[in-house]
C-alpha cells in the first residue's frame, strides 16, 4: 500500500530524479539481471560520470540507491559531483527477482521453458519465474519503498538510482498505467527520469532524457558496448 500524507503534514511536493544504472555487460548481451550483482562495464563507468556532470547543479537533498553494485556504483558518482558525503541504500529499490531466469538470454529463456516465456512476455502479473518474484509483489515492494523515501523529504530534491524494472513501476504509477499494459517509454541506461511526489502518489514530470550521454565536440571516443 502507498504511503499518503495528509495535506496539514506536506507543505512542497518532493522531486525526484530517478536514474537507472549505468551499463553493464549482461545489459549488452540482453541477459537477465534481477538480484545478480552484476559491475557496471567501461560504458556504464562512461555513463555514471556523465550522469553526474549533468546533476551537478541540480541542488540535489541526497542520493538513495538499490544496494547492488550496478545502482551503487552509478549513485555514488552522483553524489560525489554533487557534494553529498553518503549513498544511501535501499534493499526496496532492487530491480525484480527473476529466479531461474537470471544469467539466461532471452532465446535462452524460451527455449528452456517456452510456457513460463509466454506468460512472461505477456505481463501476467501473478506470474513468477522458478524461485524468482511475481509482477504483483515487485511493483508491491519498490514502489511503496521510493513513495516512503519521497515522505522524508518533502520540499526538496533527491536522487533515487535503481534498475529497469523500478523505473517501469514507477512509470506506470505517476501515469496510472496497469502492470498488464504494454510497454511504450524508453528505460535508457543513466537516462534522466523526473517525478513528483505530492503525499497522494506520484505524477509525470519527465520521462529518458539523455542529451548528457550524447558525443559533443572534443569528446574521446565513447567507450563501445562490452559484449565479451
Amino acid at each position: 500500500m502507498l504511503e499518503r500524507v495528509t495535506g496539514s503534514e506536506l507543505t512542497e511536493p518532493t522531486r525526484l530524479v530517478v536514474l537507472r544504472h549505468g551499463e553493464t555487460a549482461w545489459n549488452a548481451e540482453l541477459r537477465v539481471q534481477g538480484h545478480v550483482d552484476a559491475p557496471l562495464n567501461a560504458r556504464g563507468l562512461w555513463q555514471a560520470e556523465r550522469l553526474a556532470e549533468a546533476l551537478a547543479g541540480e541542488g540535489l537533498a541526497a542520493v538513495y540507491s538499490s544496494d547492488l553494485q550496478r545502482a551503487r556504483v552509478t549513485a555514488e558518482a552522483v553524489a560525489r559531483a554533487a557534494g553529498i558525503g553518503v549513498v544511501r541504500a535501499d534493499a526496496g529499490l532492487r530491480e525484480r527477482a527473476f529466479g531461474r531466469f537470471e544469467g539466461l538470454t532471452y532465446p535462452e529463456i524460451e527455449q528452456r521453458w517456452p510456457e513460463e516465456a509466454r506468460r512472461w512476455r505477456q505481463r501476467e502479473a501473478g506470474f513468477a519465474p522458478g524461485g524468482g518474484e511475481t509482477l504483483e509483489a515487485f511493483f508491491a515492494r519498490c514502489v511503496p519503498a521510493a513513495a516512503a523515501i519521497a515522505a522524508r523529504h518533502c520540499g526538496q530534491c533527491i536522487a533515487l538510482v535503481a534498475h529497469g524494472g523500478v523505473l517501469d513501476c514507477l512509470y506506470r504509477a505517476a501515469t496510472r498505467v496497469g502492470l498488464q499494459a504494454a510497454r511504450s517509454w524508453q528505460l535508457g541506461n543513466a537516462s534522466i527520469n523526473r517525478l513528483l511526489w505530492h503525499g497522494e502518489g506520484f505524477g509525470l514530470v519527465g520521462w529518458n532524457d539523455d542529451a548528457h550521454l550524447q558525443r559533443r565536440e572534443g569528446d574521446e571516443e565513447l567507450p563501445a558496448a562490452d559484449v565479451r
